[in-house]
């Protein structure tokens, strides 16, 4: 393990480790902990040493991971865990090797950052038994999320108690029109989630934001924002909300109006928040759902072309070989042999496997693998493109130290594959390939697939923003109120209810897997701002004239060579370099007009849709937030609502 680093760090620690802590004078460099140790030759020599070990160890970690995820046996799954192990070991000792030198005053720009890098993610200052606890902690939460099982509507007999929240739960939620079975889902699903992982999240925060401090972060929120290396960051992303909030507004009015007509005042209340059972998934997260109830012109045909997929003859390998086509005609990688003879993309029947699908990398230059149970439709035909644009930054910056070999930031990965995908979902690509034989540029058809886009994208956009906010919250000011601090960014941002009284005891956010398993949200919602950000910038260089949904860029080698150039960088230069290099100079931050513009025809729609409604937004009563605080004495209504601008300001400040 990383010759050179085979020291005896727990008698030398005090001798070499040097924590700086100089908060008045010196910023955030100043106050994160780093050594003495000046020579760049050495730090030069470390970090090479942990490039070579770094990729070996991902290559093996992978595989393990790669054969449980493809045959669920406790053999392989205990390879896998013996592998994350040896992974959690060998990165405490790079941390510990990392910091003993002093990176703010290396001469090498590379050299300082990637020490930067090592010096200050993860929870590898905490002792070995902290370390390990916190480990073991995560761990924990993930299986007990994996595990729950809820009982069915109507039936509690033990031996039916076995709903899984995939495919089961989700498939309910999204399908059930029964107000009273939603309602169960939804509680079942949180009152076994929330209190059983309570205890074991409050010790997490404090061992994160113990390992945080010991860096030399306030508290593990200042520790998760400071991967996007920006000390304007937060800022910056309010401004993007700021944004697009009216755009939300407008888009909730109208979902609210459509659900009270077709549940009525019992369970929606005019210009109140929405019940969040009532929106299609567990979190209402993605509204599109429900588009059978919300679809604006029932005559008009919706961009779903699986019929006509399956009388084409489609497979799931004639899925990804068209994905693969759709790559090298803007002159970007073929996919290489061992990408077709190692991926799956059928269900075996022969064996249990996650079928979640993702996309893989063996961290050796060669081996890269896609994992999907397909299914001939148009999502999963969706879903091909995504994971193998995925594939595709992997090779780009293959070349690259192990260090930088991902996205620009922890957002860009997922940006510009779902980028990719604004282009291959449209009606414009889909009649190119094929798949649409009748163009139709009808004004219900757009407004259609607009409003299908934005059920799934602007209605996320709050719910990705506010999750840590809630988690940054609860690090920096301690566990009471968890819950209802939850339920208070839910109202604030989305203009979401909970269904059912909520109290201290439960604690509703663990109900979404990123959570208890330690991943950061705040990644989706700067990839959403990102895809259509990139997606304005690579229409822009195709050369597209007209409504920004239509374009396609098939085909295109201007397009190609822009994305070959970002995604050969990796993360070897700071993001805002690399959105200066894809939007050609135009601009170097993360930004929502992109996203409007994309939306502006049913922004436009929507106004008009909403033209009779007392407010575009919603007020809140006093038994709206008894809900969830149910202990605190009744207040004045608050209007959460975008007209006139005086009553936004003050209802912001109010919640």
């Amino acid at each position: 393990m990383l010759s050179g680093m085979r020291y005896s760090f727990e008698c030398k620690t005090a001798a070499v480790i040097a924590f700086v802590f100089l908060l008045q004078d010196f910023g955030i460099e100043g106050r994160l902990i780093q050594g003495t140790n000046v020579n760049l030759g050495e730090a030069l020599q470390f970090l090479r040493e942990y490039s070579n070990e770094g990729s070996e160890m991902c290559f093996r970690l992978n595989t393990a991971r790669w054969n449980y995820a493809t045959n669920m046996t406790e053999i392989n799954k205990k390879r896998m865990i013996d592998e994350q192990t040896h992974k959690a070991k060998f990165d405490k000792v790079s941390w510990k090797k990392a910091i003993t030198f002093d990176w703010t005053h290396l001469s090498d720009p590379v050299a300082k950052r990637q020490l930067k890098i090592l010096a200050t993610t993860g929870r590898a200052s905490l002792n070995d038994e902290k370390y390990n606890e916190i480990h073991h902690l995560v761990s924990e939460m993930k299986d007990v999320y994996s595990h729950t099982q809820v009982c069915p509507f109507n039936n509690f007999d033990p031996q039916f108690c076995n709903i899984s929240l995939e495919p089961d739960i989700s498939r309910l939620m999204s399908h059930s029109k029964n107000p009273a079975e939603l309602l169960h889902l939804w509680k079942e699903w949180h009152d076994k989630i929330g209190p059983r992982l309570k205890n074991k999240f409050m010790r997490y925060v404090q061992l994160a934001n113990q390992a945080a401090r010991m860096i030399g972060f306030s508290d593990a929120g200042d520790q998760m924002r400071h991967v996007y290396e920006d000390a304007v960051f937060e800022r910056e992303v309010m401004e993007t909300w700021r944004t697009l909030e009216e755009l939300y507004k407008e888009i909730f009015t109208y979902v609210r109006r459509k659900l009270l007509t077709k549940y009525g005042p019992e369970f929606v209340r005019e210009n109140g928040p929405i019940p969040v059972h009532l929106l299609g998934d567990l979190w209402g997260q993605d509204w599109s759902k429900i588009f059978d109830i919300l679809k604006p012109y029932s005559w008009s045909k919706d961009v779903d072309v699986t019929s006509e997929m399956l009388l084409q003859g489609y497979t799931p390998l004639k899925m990804y070989q068209l994905a693969e086509e759709f790559y090298t005609s803007l002159g970007l990688k073929s996919m290489p042999p061992e990408f077709w003879k190692n991926s799956l993309f059928d269900k075996p029947n022969d064996r249990k496997i996650q079928c979640t699908a993702s996309a893989w990398d063996f961290c050796n230059g060669v081996d890269y693998r896609i994992k999907q149970c397909t299914k001939v439709d148009l999502q999963d035909f969706v879903t091909a493109h995504h994971e193998m644009a995925h594939i595709q930054y992997y090779m780009h910056y293959a070349e690259q130290p192990y260090l930088y070999r991902d996205g620009a930031n922890p957002g860009f990965h997922e940006g510009i594959a779902n980028a990719i995908v604004l282009s291959i979902s449209n009606p414009t690509h889909l009649q190119r390939i094929g798949l649409i034989r009748n163009e139709s540029n009808a004004f219900e058809t757009n407004i259609q697939f607009l409003l299908q886009m934005a059920l799934k994208k602007v209605s996320y956009a709050p719910f990705a923003f506010l999750v840590d906010q809630w988690r940054y919250k609860v690090f920096k000011e301690g566990v009471k109120n968890m819950n209802s601090a939850w339920w208070d960014l839910r109202l604030r941002y989305q203009g979401i209810i909970p269904p059912d009284l909520r109290t201290e005891q439960q604690l509703d956010p663990m109900s979404k897997k990123h959570v208890p398993a330690d991943i950061p949200y705040i990644n989706y919602y700067i990839a959403l701002l990102v895809e259509f950000q990139v997606y304005e910038s690579l229409c822009a260089a195709k050369g597209h004239i007209g409504q920004l949904h239509t374009c396609d860029f098939y085909k295109s080698r201007e397009v190609g060579s822009i994305l070959s150039d970002a995604m050969q960088v990796g993360k070897a230069r700071h993001w805002k370099d690399v959105i200066r290099m894809i939007t050609k100079g135009q601009s170097d931050s993360i930004s929502a007009s992109s996203m409007l513009k994309y939306f502006q025809p049913l922004q436009q729609w929507l106004h008009l849709q909403n033209t009779n409604e007392e407010i575009i937004g919603w007020n809140v009563s006093s038994d709206d937030r008894m809900l969830f605080q149910p202990l605190q004495s009744k207040s004045n209504s608050v209007r959460y609502a975008t007209f006139p601008l005086i009553i936004l300001l003050v209802s912001g400040l109010i919640i």
